[in-house]
């Protein structure tokens, strides 16, 4: 374990993003695979594991990447709260941009209720790309922690190696409902066990590219960092809003949902404290 850990915490940042973002694949790809065990999950249980989802995210917006935008902005002597604020308000902005042209399905929704474009799409694809368009922001988020240790700009050391591992574990441990998620219900209405789990690992595949286009942005181009940290955190809160939360109640499992949320929070915050 020691030679491992050595062996990653000598990679470049890139690399780093690149394992990270793998990783949260991997994770995806291992709750899809549930439907080769079985049939169906009960509906209480995603709910939970979604808002476990939300709540890893929400913690991750808030110590893994608000708070090391605001302490790098005041290194750098800009206005503390500005930087993470504007790139807040950009990446919730972007999302809702994607969210209104890219076709997509809510999870529990009938394929009528599509939003973005419209399209002749299977109901598959559209579950696929919902989730997509989450995982996008969480691969940015890890990869521009990664960038952003490496920059070495943060005299407080809020953004660190430790710190990106740690938000990778979360966003990983919480990719694991949502492969699930995709995977199982298609199951349920008789798609093939190859094909469902197929379905569901797609929607983490696009963890790794996003994850290492973070990871050079901040690299290349330093000032725009702290914007960036912002950015992820803006993109991940509008997909906890708008999406996470909503499904995760949608069945009446409201309390169960919540305390989900509660404890993915707090997985979430002992993780980045821990291993930050």
């Amino acid at each position: 374990m020691e030679l491992l850990t050595t062996w990653f915490y000598e990679l470049g940042p890139v690399w780093q993003a690149f394992f990270a973002g793998t990783l949260a694949w991997i994770t995806t790809a291992i709750g899809a695979a549930v439907v080769y065990m079985k049939k169906e999950v009960s509906v209480k249980f995603l709910d939970f594991a979604l808002g476990f989802a939300a709540g890893v995210m929400i913690a991750a917006t808030i110590w893994s990447l608000l708070e090391p935008s605001m302490s790098m902005s005041e290194s750098l002597g800009h206005v503390k709260w500005l930087p993470a604020t504007v790139g807040f308000l950009l990446g919730a902005f972007t999302i809702r941009v994607a969210d209104a042209y890219v076709p997509h399905l809510h999870l529990g929704m009938p394929k009528e209720m599509a939003e973005g474009v419209k399209t002749k799409w299977r109901r598959a694809t559209l579950l696929v790309m919902a989730i997509t368009l989450h995982n996008i922001p969480e691969g940015l988020a890890v990869g521009v922690l990664f960038g952003a240790a490496a920059t070495g700009i943060d005299p407080t050391g809020t953004a660190t190696v430790a710190g990106a591992v740690a938000l990778a574990i979360g966003i990983s441990i919480q990719n694991l409902p949502e492969g699930m998620a995709v995977s199982m219900p298609l199951r349920g209405e008789g798609v093939s066990r190859g094909l469902s789990f197929n379905y569901g690992q797609l929607s983490g595949l696009v963890n790794p590219p996003s994850a290492v286009i973070g990871a050079l942005a901040v690299i290349f181009i330093q000032p725009i960092l702290p914007y960036a940290l912002g950015f992820a955190a803006g993109a991940m809160i509008f997909v906890v809003v708008e999406e996470l939360i909503p499904t995760s109640q949608r069945h009446g499992n409201t309390d169960l949902a919540t305390l989900g949320t509660v404890i993915g929070f707090c997985v979430m915050m002992v993780l980045d404290v821990t291993l930050g």
